[in-house]
């Protein structure tokens, strides 16, 4: 990095050396004036007094250009808390059912008895601050996960479909900071994201899988007035769409408190006309999340997801809710066991009417801060004959017993 202050202090350290000799000199002789007789002139008499030529007079180097200065201070100071980051995940299944495409309900480890990459990634990320206010964030992704979560884009095609998040950011001086970001970005809604890696179980929920979307395109601001409370509001083309499917948008708003250190409560609303060339049907989406550290061996978590719309001139809804326990065992050792409830009684996000069930346990080992693996077993049951098996027929349970291998990295440390 580039000092702000390198050719000042080059021209300290040439200059210095210089005025400290002139000073002594300087001293030396007005001491010897004070105490001293001058000497006798001894110049003979008649001849010509010669008069010394006066010293070089010490380089002085040039100066530094503040303007220049200034630009790379501020290139540096940008691109000093940018953060590189990558993420490589591994995984396995087999299912009782043993489907021959994608399992149902399931995000992501969806194929039976196949080992396989679900999703690889990179990304660069500066969080802005008020020493400087721009900052960005862009996450390539690329595999099976990255489709799933792709399938509903209705611009594909395009290729924004392998950046899962990409967005400008700046944060305004105004009060504590508004925080403004514009572009692609993950949705703020549901207890567990995109990545395994940060989530408690390897699995993603029936809450994620139907529930709630994967990603949003627009603009969102971001405010805390204070230390516990922290506001959010987006407006945006609506759910998993980069390209608009109608001329209406989607708006959303976010209240996060956290009254201690141990309790976090998230309230989201989405609202807005999600159907292709509809812009009169509004789609409604109320989403809670509270999440408790018991003390360092026990966290709680719950998510509960309640939705509406409209199609076809008929009203349909859909709930469901999700608890979540993690026992962590050693600082290499956790169990993580989720219980599900989700009601589809229209069948609109399921294809089916009906009540789904899920058990889910899992077993996190962590080698490293980088390197874990976690082994799982689920249950999923539903009060109707929805799960395929290959001779055709239908079962209302299904189980799955599967492990996921995740190395990540970040310059975060």
């Amino acid at each position: 990095m580039v000092s702000h202050f390198r050719p000042l202090a080059e021209f300290n350290r040439l200059f210095t050396p210089l005025v400290g000799v002139a000073l002594i000199v300087l001293g030396a002789g007005g001491i010897a004036g004070a105490q001293t007789p001058p000497p006798a002139n001894t110049t003979p008499a008649g001849a010509a007094a010669v008069t010394p030529p006066p010293p070089d007079a010490p380089e002085t180097p040039p100066a530094a250009d503040p303007k220049k200065e200034e630009t790379k201070s501020d290139v540096a100071a940008f691109f000093r808390g940018t953060e590189l980051g990558g993420l490589v995940d591994a995984r396995y299944t087999y299912f009782s059912t043993k489907p021959e495409g994608d399992a149902q309900f399931r995000n992501f480890d969806t194929r039976h008895n196949q080992f396989g990459l679900s999703m690889a990634q990179l990304w660069l990320a500066k969080a802005p601050t008020s020493d400087s206010r721009g900052g960005f964030k862009v996450k390539l992704s690329a595999g099976p996960a990255t489709t799933i979560v792709q399938s509903l884009e209705p611009g594909a095609s395009n290729v924004l479909q392998n950046i899962e998040e990409g967005f400008i950011s700046y944060l305004a001086p105004l009060g504590k900071g508004l925080q403004i970001d514009a572009g692609k970005f993950v949705t703020q809604h549901g207890a567990e994201v995109i990545e395994a890696k940060d989530n408690w179980n390897y699995s993603r929920s029936l809450l994620f899988a139907l529930a709630i979307p994967y990603y949003h395109s627009g603009v969102r601001a971001t405010y805390s007035p204070t230390g516990k409370i922290t506001l959010m509001g987006a407006i945006v083309n609506g759910w998993n769409n980069v390209v608009e499917n109608n001329s209406a948008k989607t708006f959303g708003a976010q209240i996060t408190y956290k009254p201690t250190a141990a309790l976090s409560l998230v309230q989201n609303y989405m609202a807005g006309p999600e159907q292709a060339n509809d812009n009169h049907d509004w789609r409604h989406l109320f989403d809670s999340t509270a999440t408790l550290t018991v003390n360092p061996k026990l966290s709680l978590m719950a998510n509960y997801d309640y939705g509406t719309d409209t199609v076809a001139g008929a009203k349909v809804s859909w709930q469901g809710v999700a608890g979540y326990a993690k026992f962590q065992a050693s600082p290499r050792v956790a169990f993580s066991p989720r219980l599900e409830w989700y009601d589809d009684k229209s069948g609109f996000t399921t294809g089916t009417p009906e009540t789904l069930k899920d058990i889910t346990t899992t077993l996190e080992l962590k080698a490293t801060d980088t390197f874990l693996w976690r082994i799982e077993y689920r249950s999923d049951f539903s009060d109707a004959a929805v799960f395929k098996m290959p001779s055709g027929s239908l079962k209302k349970t299904q189980s799955s017993i599967g492990f996921g291998i995740l190395y990540s990295f970040s310059t975060k440390g």
